[in-house]
């Protein structure tokens, strides 16, 4: 019994007719050049990135901002608000009730997950890697982040909370 020539091929091999002469070959001369127009194309990334951040440093926060009315936060509650300013920055307001307020920046110092305030347990949480703040000083109880939450100045003024860049 004789097989047809497509039956000693497999089918695989037929729907894909690559043979291995035919399968792209890198020699060391083209890596060699492609790793050296990959370094070159970080550098230039990297430069201009420095260039921006000398050219348009950041402005510091300055002035009140109105966040929200004091009755729209209840107590052991938090709000989420943004100032705009040179870079749109995500905040966390936390009323710890009988009149203490805070508000947080809400990225993680350790790798920039967005935190939120956990009432059940009276913590700020980051839930990438349990880390945990407290939300009286923003200060680090435990995990990763390697310091505190940086913090802004709470004001109630007529039942309105303004906050502003914290003093020294």
């Amino acid at each position: 019994m004789s097989k047809d020539s497509n039956e000693e091929i497999p089918k695989w091999k037929q729907d894909f007719p690559i043979e291995q002469k035919e399968a792209t070959h890198v020699s060391r001369r083209e890596f060699a050049k492609f790793l050296t127009l990959l370094s070159g194309a970080l550098a230039v990334g990297n430069t201009a990135i420095v260039v921006k951040s000398l050219a348009f440093p950041e402005k510091p926060l300055e002035g009140e901002h109105p966040i929200c009315m004091e009755a729209d936060v209840p107590e052991g509650e938090s709000f989420q608000f943004e100032i705009q300013g040179s870079k749109v920055i995500p905040y966390l307001l936390i009323n710890l009730g009988q009149g203490e307020w805070r508000a947080f920046e809400q990225k993680c110092t350790h790798l920039s997950c967005a935190v939120k305030y956990r009432h059940d347990i009276g913590q700020i949480e980051c839930p990438c890697h349990k880390g945990y703040f407290n939300p009286r000083t923003g200060d680090v109880i435990q995990g990763p982040p390697p310091r505190p939450l940086p913090q802004l100045e709470v004001v109630i003024r007529e039942g309105q909370v303004f906050v502003k860049a914290q003093t020294a």
